[in-house]
């Protein structure tokens, strides 16, 4: 166990006294063997002696046994704060003390088979409570490998990150804790990079994010678990003010957190199956305010290629200060271009490139030529849980394979990011945007509403929480509608 062992040698002090009253009932069972012994050598009754003395020194045993283990367990008692709450150092204590009670397990040739699971559950604010649910776990063969402690006004949130039997289900799991006195359990299944140590993957997300401002969404992602973001931004596409201004420090209410965004605007994050703890709500406003005192950043880095004709490219990352490029290069498409990829008319193409290029709202891959020229863009969008892609190709440099590398970066994109599927939504006469999903090899969904195409790429399985199936395919549901909605709306 990690995160707890670092008390075990701290709660034990040592007490001469115990010693003294050891070194004590040496010497005396000393001088009383003595004794024994020359009465029994001397005497007729030696034989009867010899066992009333073995009768005594049973109970003797008995008593130090009892005497010891009594005042162990008052020196081992977890000490009660000023208004008699749990610190921190108090339940990593109890948590120490209770995997100490923890049976050995059977020794077989074969390993035993085990799982990962995120489990979170509050519990009382006294002492012991946290001691007590450790107890279960270790009963149940569940090992603690990391644990998180989140304070609350009525509470405590812990925080496991556990290693048990992969006999042992999540509603199994569930009800121990419940019965241990923990409330409002949540359980998910955890992989090996959860495995990572709180501060460690709290610094490398901090560093992601001063990197590359478009990982800030991400960030948030991985610090908070599986959760929604939206932005809005102060000021809408068409001009319009939306009326979302978030104060500066930032708002929590139970499962929705607003912040500011330093674009403008408010970052709303919602996570209606568990509510924050003030804890994550901030670390999640460090990093936003991270990525405000940084400003507006882009990785540099670029790739050369060789187009099949002998034209040299480069793709590498856009943003916002790509606007004018971006917008030259609208102007040079035809209409059925800016159709296939925009479903429709784009009355205002200045506000919606400036969204599309806001790494707020995702990532961009830009292609440009060797004298400059930008002939291509592709965007990676977070959409909520979901994450879309788009290709927008310049019309004489169509069909020469730019917009399936393009889509097979931005795929490996969201592979990184831990996206577990891309979706485009384009025209069933659109073939060239077909075809590139079908070169990705990938399992692929199609869905046709009103001449809509939607083709889904399934990247990789998402875990879901255990216990909220029903919440999750409902908010599911919902985004696809939102998604649908928007593509509708599009094309109008």
């Amino acid at each position: 166990m990690t995160d707890v062992t670092s008390s075990k040698s701290a709660r034990r002090p040592h007490h001469w006294r115990h010693d003294l009253i050891e070194l004590a009932a040496l010497f005396t069972a000393v001088v009383v063997a003595d004794t024994i012994a020359k009465t029994i050598v001397k005497g007729p009754d030696g034989h009867y002696l010899l066992v009333f003395s073995a009768i005594a020194l049973v109970a003797t045993a008995a008593f130090h046994t009892w005497w010891a283990r009594r005042h162990s367990h008052a020196s081992h008692a977890p000490p009660a704060g000023p208004t008699g709450g749990h610190s921190t150092a108090t339940h990593r204590a109890d948590a120490a003390l209770a995997a100490e009670t923890r049976e050995p397990a059977e020794e077989s040739g074969a390993p035993v088979e085990t799982t990962l699971w995120r489990m979170r559950t509050t519990v009382a604010d006294t002492p012991g409570s946290l001691a007590a649910l450790c107890t279960v776990l270790a009963r149940l063969g569940v090992d603690i490998l990391t644990l998180q402690t989140h304070p609350l006004a009525d509470g405590t949130v812990d925080e496991f990150l556990l290693r048990a039997p992969a006999d042992l289900s999540a509603h199994a799991l569930a009800r121990e804790t419940a019965a241990a006195g923990g409330r409002d359990t949540w359980t998910e299944r955890a992989d090996a990079h959860d495995l990572v140590d709180t501060p460690t993957r709290v610094l490398g997300l901090a560093t992601r994010t001063a990197l590359d401002a478009a990982e800030l969404p991400l960030a948030l992602r991985q610090l908070l678990g599986r959760c929604t973001l939206h932005t809005v931004p102060a000021v809408s596409l068409t001009g319009r003010p939306t009326g979302e201004h978030a104060p500066v420090e930032g708002v929590l209410e139970e499962t929705v957190m607003r912040l500011r965004d330093p674009d403008g605007g408010t970052l709303i994050v919602e996570r209606p199956y568990l509510p924050f703890t003030p804890t994550e709500f901030a670390r999640a406003r460090a990093l936003v305010e991270l990525d405000a005192r940084l400003g507006p950043r882009v990785p540099r880095s670029q790739d050369v290629l060789t187009l099949p004709e002998g034209n040299e490219i480069t793709v590498r990352r856009a943003d916002q200060r790509d606007l004018p490029a971006a917008r030259a290069m609208h102007d040079r498409c035809s209409a059925r271009t800016l159709g296939l990829r925009y479903h429709g008319p784009v009355g205002d193409a200045d506000r919606y490139l400036d969204h599309l290029l806001s790494p707020r709202f995702g990532r961009t891959l830009a292609v440009q030529t060797t004298s400059g020229r930008l002939v291509a863009l592709g965007h990676l969008l977070w959409d909520g849980d979901e994450t879309e892609v788009a290709l927008m190709v310049e019309d004489d440099w169509q069909r020469r394979g730019i917009g399936s590398e393009l889509l097979g970066r931005l795929v490996a994109m969201a592979e990184d990011a831990g996206c577990a599927s891309v979706y485009a939504v384009t025209q069933s006469s659109n073939t060239g945007m077909v075809a590139a999903m079908r070169a990705l090899n990938l399992p692929l969904d199609y869905q046709i509403e009103e001449g809509t195409l939607v083709i889904t790429a399934r990247l990789a399985s998402a875990p879901r929480p255990a216990g909220r199936p029903q919440q999750q395919e409902q908010r599911q549901e919902q985004v696809r509608e939102q998604r649908h909605e928007g593509a509708r709306r599009a094309e109008r």
